[in-house]
């Protein structure tokens, strides 16, 4: 149905109120977005503490070393000797360092889409 503006003297439609978005309840997105990006933001600093523990040449009979190191190895076994360099640090840095991005890049771009929506 239409009328004229009185103001600029053009025709105006009715139009119908936008579909209701279903009822969500939005801290609870943004807990379970926080949620996300924070496990994404260990895991990256667990491989990067190992990455610099090792290039620091830590010891590596030490119990706080030898726990970074096997939690490292099981956040990025996936990606252990993509890369098989000569120099040892080089490899470390990129079998690591890999993983570490594509934890931040995954994590945070969920956590992003979660807090859109």
């Amino acid at each position: 149905m239409s009328h004229i503006d009185p103001v600029s003297g053009y025709p105006t439609y009715d139009q119908p109120p936008p579909p209701e978005r279903p009822a969500r309840n939005r801290s609870a997105t943004r807990r379970t977005a926080l949620v996300i990006s924070t496990i994404a933001d260990v895991a990256a600093a667990l491989l990067g503490l190992w990455i610099l523990l090792f290039l620091l040449d830590a010891n590596q009979g030490n119990d706080f070393v030898r726990f970074i190191h096997g939690t490292a190895d099981w956040l990025g076994g996936w990606a252990q000797d993509i890369f098989t360099m000569d120099t040892e640090g080089l490899r470390v840095f990129l079998n690591y360092g890999l993983p570490a991005v594509v934890y931040l890049l995954i994590g945070h771009g969920i956590a992003v889409r979660l807090n859109r929506a």
